[in-house]
């Protein structure tokens, strides 16, 4: 059994955007759709292939109801980035 992936930060291990932390919004076979509020909106998620990225296990989104929200991605992806600094 697979787990599900959706809601869970991923760091981009390939591309130009090497490094950036992103939350999964959706997991179509191959493919995972990305995230991070600002630069990429829940409505415009970017396309990356699951080998390209690193999931982050140790911190995940709850997955809404409605739809993800991009100031509430934002403010998950900072605290992360805030956690890893110390």
């Amino acid at each position: 059994m697979e787990e599900n992936i959706v809601g869970m930060l991923a760091a981009s291990k390939a591309g130009h955007d090497k490094d950036s932390v992103y939350v999964i919004i959706r997991e179509d076979g191959e493919y995972i759709y990305v995230a991070d509020g600002q630069n990429r909106t829940a409505d415009r998620p970017k396309r990356k292939n699951k080998k390209h990225v690193q999931l982050i296990k140790k911190k995940r989104m709850p997955e809404p109801e409605n739809g993800f929200d991009d100031l509430e991605m934002k403010r998950v992806i900072k605290e992360y980035l805030r956690e890893r600094e110390e």
